[in-house]
């Protein structure tokens, strides 16, 4: 295996100890990201200098980022992604057996130095980054008696920096039993060492208690803590398993994840390519309610007649709903106008984040302009004067809507004259 070449990294000097003050989150972040591509660079080259950049900058992070307020969890959600791309990277590179002994002494020091567990990336995988068995059973066996002691003392137990290191060493070394015994010695199932459990389960055949195993954690009326990740190991068993119906029902639709109402949608779309679409967005919408902020998704994946009846909840943005009618005014107008009705029908009724009676004028036109392309004119005002009976003669809303139907009105009838 070859040897790292010198390598003068360009991160190391903004990546000194008490670089960053409090504030410091969008600079840390971005100096994290450009040493991310550096090393990415020097990998094409040199994957095993690649690796020592990998370890540089695991030690640096903490020293670096000590005094960063890390309330917003911005700062670790960036670090652990920027670790998840760099562990390949250090695990591929062909460094040799004393190299890579070198590499795990200094990051188990960085590990253990690390005050908020931003390296817990690397400890998850250290089994895998040691390689060398001795190397990897030696780091196994350095605090397994501290942490059993530790996880057995139930009245005072204490948190042990290294036990996710130790766990990764003893399933790479192929000691199971050892290892399922220390994490059913704990007091309390966690996530974080419980998935080293079904793994070691897994690699043994023993699929069907790796699943029980990870599902009985989600048993009861409270998420734990890294539900979605022990939903997404059942979910992909399953779908191994070959029972992708089960898993879909159990795990994919209650735990979809993403930003928005969309993003869900299409994260579930993606792992089930062979279920209907709409059939999927009707699931999501049957289980997770809220009818209204479906809207948008079904809007976008062309779902329109879903959409308009979104569109009727009273959860629906009005003013969401009047940028869809001007969208799609020219396209689809009778799409446009329902959408339209709607979102006065939310305006009068007091729905709407900062509404003001000038929203009014903003729906009414983007309707008359979708009426008017499908000769509708006439039932749009018959439903503009249906929405002002029922509304509250002292409303502002109701205030502004009467006297501006009156003019589309007379605009009618000129139009009609001329």
């Amino acid at each position: 295996m070859a040897r790292s070449t010198t390598h003068k990294w360009a991160f190391k000097p903004g990546m000194r100890a008490g670089a960053f003050g409090w504030r410091g989150t969008a600079k840390a972040t971005a100096r994290l990201k450009a040493a991310t591509r550096e090393i990415k660079a020097v990998r094409k080259s040199d994957p095993v200098a690649a690796g020592e950049g990998v370890i540089a900058l695991a030690e640096r992070i903490w020293p670096a980022f000590e005094h960063i307020d890390t309330s917003s969890g911005a700062l670790g959600t960036a670090v652990a992604r920027s670790l998840e791309d760099l562990a390949p990277i250090l695990i591929d590179a062909p460094a040799d057996h004393t190299m890579r002994a070198a590499w795990a002494e200094r990051l188990r020091r960085a590990i253990l130095d690390d005050g908020v567990d931003y390296l817990a990336p690397l400890a998850d995988r250290f089994g895998e980054i040691a390689q060398v068995p001795s190397v990897i059973n030696d780091h196994a066996d350095r605090d397994l008696d501290l942490i059993s002691a530790a996880w057995a003392d139930h009245a005072r137990f204490s948190h042990v920096p290294s036990a996710t290191l130790t766990l990764s060493c003893l399933l790479e070394a192929g000691r199971h039993d050892a290892l399922l015994a220390l994490v059913d010695s704990a007091r309390t199932r966690l996530w974080f060492y419980e998935k080293f459990a079904a793994e070691a389960l897994l690699r043994q055949g023993r699929e069907a208690e790796a699943l029980a195993r990870a599902a009985a954690l989600l048993d009861g009326e409270r998420m734990p803590p890294g539900y979605r990740a022990i939903a997404q190991f059942c979910e992909t068993l399953l779908i191994r398993q070959g029972k992708a119906d089960e898993a879909y029902a159990r795990y994919g639709v209650p735990m979809t994840a993403g930003g928005t109402w969309l993003a869900m949608w299409r994260d579930l779309v993606r792992r089930y390519p062979d279920r209907d679409p709409r059939g999927v967005l009707e699931d999501l919408m049957a289980y997770h309610g809220r009818k209204g902020k479906w809207f948008a998704a079904a809007k976008t994946a062309g779902y329109l007649d879903i959409a308009l009846d979104c569109a009727a909840d009273h959860e629906a943005a009005p003013a969401t709903l009047t940028r869809a009618a001007r969208d799609f005014a020219q396209k689809d107008p009778a799409f446009a106008a329902g959408v339209a009705l709607h979102a006065i029908e939310h305006l009068l009724a007091g729905r709407g984040y900062d509404a003001s009676p000038l929203d009014i004028d903003n729906a009414a036109a983007h309707l008359m302009t979708a009426v008017r392309r499908i000769d509708r004119t006439a039932w749009a005002l018959d439903q503009l004067r249906r929405i002002a009976d029922d509304g509250s003669g002292e409303d502002l809303m109701v205030k502004r809507l009467r006297p501006l139907i009156a003019r589309l009105e007379g605009e009618v009838g000129a139009g009609a004259n001329s």
